[in-house]
């Protein structure tokens, strides 16, 4: 760790990394049949010896997270006692895997996600350091610690630069406007729009937190007048672009040139729905594979939309940069940074008969969004609405409104979730 860098890695000679990284992949798709029973059968006719390219990579399956729900939801159906469906090379006692996990989480679905002990497991650091975080200093961290990974990812990520964090956690925006108040953080990592309403809150009574001056967002969109928002208050925030399941996949820096991607990951841009690479500079689904050794996911389908741009970061980092989230490939939408899943609504109308149909609508803008399930319903009255609110809750965690509709007045188009969020 130098000025200027993470590490050397990050200016090495583009033609070395992807050296590096092709005799990686082989290794890799050695453990992950080698580990992990379901990969184990993904890849039983694929000898790991010949996937030493772009090429051969691109021959293998994608695995969507979808489909990793599913595996996980008929394991527990058939009560296999599996929580991971085959996919981890970690767990516990009674799970027949290698190697011991550190942390398992669930995110929404529920999917459930182990972690290894080795250090920095999703690798957030990097991001971090670009983000101007420098160790000794104390970072405010209001990422959630409760069931999902996002405050341990950015925690570890603190740890591996030698700073202090603050476990804010999401919610209780007055006591964490005070702690940061009382503590004099240097920094936050969070979701852009929490950190607005904290600094809203200040505002209103008063209060100045001038020793904060740089935040790391991740979980929602980051657009330019939101940046620009910022930097009048004094704080300067980058964004990155990390999952649950592979961790960190690209990060902003200085430049504001698009987002720099991992070291450790395999990034493609593929055709939606085949898995096919894009060529260069064209939009697709962001499919990785991560070489960690806990949870080996090959050709794991973010459902995120992306492209890859020409050359190199200004900084003189050498790896390749995608243009960040530009959509999904599929219905799935990130709200207040949790995904909500189509499966999440179809459960919510399954738990409530004289529901027909449902659409869950996103409006507004960041930090101002709205989530509304319109429901079909003959009858059922404010005390169906009531009922489906509390579900509502129960399913996405996340606080929602409820219109009931009336039997046919919802569009016939297959859409499940409707995102008509502003992001100017």
């Amino acid at each position: 760790m130098n000025k200027h860098s993470f590490d050397d890695l990050e200016r090495r000679d583009p033609r070395a990394r992807e050296a590096a990284l092709m005799a990686a992949l082989s290794a890799q798709v050695a453990h992950a049949k080698a580990s992990s029973p379901a990969q184990a059968e993904r890849l039983r006719q694929v000898d790991p010896a010949s996937v030493t390219s772009r090429q051969a990579l691109a021959a293998l399956p994608v695995l969507r997270k979808g489909e990793l729900l599913q595996a996980q939801m008929a394991a527990r159906e058939a009560g296999g006692g599996d929580p991971f469906a085959g996919f981890s090379a970690s767990g516990w006692n009674g799970l027949r895997y290698p190697r011991p996990a550190k942390r398992v989480f669930q995110s929404p679905g529920p999917l459930y996600e182990p972690q290894g002990h080795h250090p920095d497991t999703w690798r957030m650091g990097r991001a971090l350091f670009a983000a101007g975080f420098r160790q000794g200093d104390l970072i405010h961290n209001s990422f959630s610690y409760h069931l999902t990974p996002a405050g341990a990812m950015m925690e570890e990520g603190a740890f591996a630069l030698g700073c202090a964090v603050f476990p804010g956690g999401i919610g209780n925006t007055e006591l964490q406007m005070q702690a940061m108040v009382d503590l004099r953080p240097q920094g936050y990592a969070g979701t852009p729009s929490f950190l607005k309403i904290m600094l809203e809150a200040a505002q209103a009574k008063g209060v100045k937190i001038p020793s904060l001056t740089k935040a790391a967002f991740s979980g929602e969109a980051f657009p330019p007048s939101l940046r620009d928002w910022f930097a009048a208050q004094g704080v300067t925030g980058y964004q990155c672009y990390a999952t649950a399941d592979v961790g960190l996949i690209g990060y902003e820096t200085e430049a504001r040139q698009g987002l720099v991607l991992d070291e450790e990951v395999i990034v493609e841009i593929v055709t939606p729905g085949t898995g096919d690479p894009v060529p260069e500079g064209e939009v697709g689904e962001v499919v990785v594979t991560v070489l960690d050794p806990d949870y080996p996911l090959i050709r794991f389908g973010t459902g995120d939309l992306s492209a890859v741009l020409p050359g190199h970061c200004p900084t003189g980092r050498t790896a390749p940069r995608i243009k960040g989230w530009m959509g999904r490939a599929d219905q799935t939408t990130k709200i207040r940074g949790m995904f909500v899943h189509p499966a999440q609504v179809a459960e919510i109308v399954r738990r409530h008969p004289g529901v027909q149909r449902a659409r869950l609508v996103v409006e507004g803008t960041i930090a101002d969004e709205r989530m509304v399930l319109h429901a079909e319903a003959a009858e059922g009255g404010d005390a169906l609405a009531q009922a489906l609110v509390a579900t509502v809750r129960e399913v996405t965690k996340l606080r929602g409104e409820v219109q009931l509709a009336a039997p046919g007045s919802l569009p016939a188009d297959g859409k499940v979730i409707e995102d008509k969020r502003r992001y100017d």
